[in-house]
């Protein structure tokens, strides 16, 4: 049609001479009427199809329950079949990269669906995946894992409850003991390492009830014995992971070739199981190396103190989000917006006593800045919620953890960015808690990628984390390193994204300012990165550069796209 265009223009302006020129011109304005309006309503198509697919996604109740019965999952697997043919019948011609992009992460949830009912089978291998109660937010735009489709956000109430939360919670409770039931029919795999960590897990759940009952110990009648009745369930389902233990010998990791095909096909990523690794193994050597020249550099001067008690764990915790906020602005790193500072004010934790301090919150006692830095993600979420993205799409949180290159990758690659940009010349040993905490998300992310491919079982996992953990940062004993292992299993590509992730920002980074010249800025990267939503990097890199090169890689881009 675009060839076409200058043909017919000769033609009108020889028909105009011959007096005929009204009728010609009308009918170019139809057809330039038309040809630009079929994208747009392709594209309103998409966005349609979109609701729809999420009300399938989320569709199959038992007993007031979600339905993952083997029956049920058969029946979504054929149906998901029907769902791929008609996003793939979608034309896209004439789309702008961002609306290609829009159209891929679509695909890519439906092929998180395709591989959680081949491979992951989590209502199948995963104890933890019937969680139901969350006493805390996640700071990521979603759960981190598998999680079914019926999770009680209690940290979302408020205590005392009013009429309405508490007929909304009592409801929710209610959904608890038909699932555990439900639970023992399907959990029918031999995965050994996702059973153990599993158990670990519902300790959370058992303590969250008991704290809940005495909350609502003056609630109505009904809410009581919801409370009640799911914390029997709780107790009962624990007590038969218990006596199923001894049956599972298996192995948890989904393998090298399915591992691939996750990351290439839900997680839009470029990589690979071995690019992966390599990524990790060169990253691990570079921040031990960087973390011993610090030290060495810094060798005369004193150690950082640490909070002694709750009044100076919050002073110290307070000012430093200030001077990060106050750095940010008088830096021009980003435009800082209103709901930042109190969004970081609202996550800064407690004090806890130097032996129940685990990793992250030894650093928080020492330089509670360098966490500050990682906390970019209260900056999504709050960015989220107050200026949320134009595409109904990217608007909240993509499903199946399709987000973790950009929400784990830039909260990870933001702490040596700052630590570059000055943020710690004042504070000159912070800088070493930078590279130690680099440092240990490379261990535990190499030693989640040899889990996966099933060369190393969970407790080696773990054993590699604290060994290559820096300075003995990484207790044997505290509940982190169950919980760090045992997601990264559950969840294939989680545990190497803060590192692979941080790989392709950096990537960007550098080429979003070869791209652009001499006036871009810090300042100009941020804020147009922001934009963007929360999707994968490489899906970021192509709309920002209009580079299509990992993306045609990926089965993504076209040869047709324009931005």
């Amino acid at each position: 049609m675009q060839m076409a265009w200058p043909r017919v223009g000769i033609l009108f302006r020889w028909r105009d001479e011959a007096g005929v020129s009204c009728f010609i011109y009308l009918w170019l304005t139809v057809l330039s009427v038309i040809a630009g309006a079929a994208p747009q309503e392709e594209y309103a198509r998409l966005v349609a199809f979109f609701s729809e697919w999420r009300g399938f996604e989320s569709s199959g109740s038992r007993e007031g329950a979600p339905d993952y019965t083997s029956s049920a999952m058969k029946a979504k697997a054929a149906a998901l079949k029907k769902w791929q043919a008609r996003l793939a019948a979608i034309d896209r011609r004439g789309w702008s990269i961002a609306q290609q992009v829009d159209h891929n992460l679509v695909r890519a949830e439906m092929n998180g669906l395709d591989f959680d009912l081949r491979v992951l089978r989590p209502w199948q291998r995963d104890p933890a995946f019937y969680i139901s109660l969350w006493t805390e937010q996640s700071d990521t735009p979603a759960h981190e894992g598998p999680v079914h489709h019926l999770p009680i956000e209690l940290w979302q109430y408020r205590f005392p409850l009013d009429a309405a939360a508490e007929a909304k919670l009592t409801a929710e409770l209610r959904s608890v003991p038909p699932l555990l039931q439900q639970a023992r029919g399907n959990l029918t795999s031999n995965a050994r390492d996702l059973w153990t960590s599993g158990i670990i897990s519902w300790d959370g759940q058992a303590k969250g009830l008991e704290e809940l009952a005495e909350k609502t110990a003056t609630s109505s009648v009904e809410l009581r014995q919801a409370v009640t009745d799911a914390a029997t369930a709780t107790r009962g389902f624990i007590g038969w992971l218990e006596s199923q233990r001894s049956k599972k010998t298996g192995p948890s990791g989904v393998g090298i070739e399915n591992y691939n095909w996750y990351l290439r096909n839900v997680q839009l990523s470029p990589l690979t199981w071995e690019g992966e690794v390599a990524i990790l193994q060169r990253e691990l050597g570079r921040v031990h190396a960087a973390l011993r020249l610090e030290e060495h550099h810094h060798r005369a001067l004193p150690q950082l103190e640490t909070a002694s008690n709750a009044a100076e764990y919050d002073a110290k915790a307070k000012a430093a989000v200030q001077k990060y906020i106050s750095f940010l602005r008088e830096q021009e790193i980003l435009t800082v917006r209103d709901y930042m500072e109190p969004a970081l004010l609202a996550k800064i934790g407690k004090f806890a006593p130097p032996e129940e301090q685990n990793f992250f919150q030894i650093a928080l006692h020492r330089a509670p800045m360098t966490l500050w830095t990682h906390f970019y993600h209260w900056f999504d979420l709050a960015n989220m919620q107050s200026d949320p993205h134009p595409s109904p799409i990217r608007r909240g949180a993509l499903l199946y953890n399709i987000w973790v290159s950009r929400a784990e990758g830039f909260a990870t690659a933001n702490e040596e960015m700052m630590l570059h940009a000055g943020l710690f010349d004042d504070e000159p040993r912070a800088r070493e808690v930078v590279w130690i905490m680099q440092a240990q998300r490379a261990a535990r992310g190499l030693a989640s990628l040899y889990a996966q491919a099933n060369q190393i079982d969970l407790a080696a996992a773990q054993a590699m984390q604290v060994a290559r953990t820096p300075n003995g940062w990484m207790s044997p004993k505290l509940p982190l390193l169950g919980f760090e292992q045992g997601l990264y299993l559950r969840q294939p590509g989680y545990g190497s994204s803060y590192i692979t992730g941080k790989y392709q920002m950096d990537k960007l980074f550098g080429e979003a300012f070869e791209a652009r010249g001499a006036d871009y800025t810090v300042r100009k990267f941020y804020d147009e990165l922001n934009e963007y939503g929360l999707i994968p990097v490489a899906m970021i890199r192509w709309q920002m550069l209009g580079a299509e090169d990992e993306s045609k890689a990926m089965g993504a881009a076209d040869s047709g796209s324009r931005k």
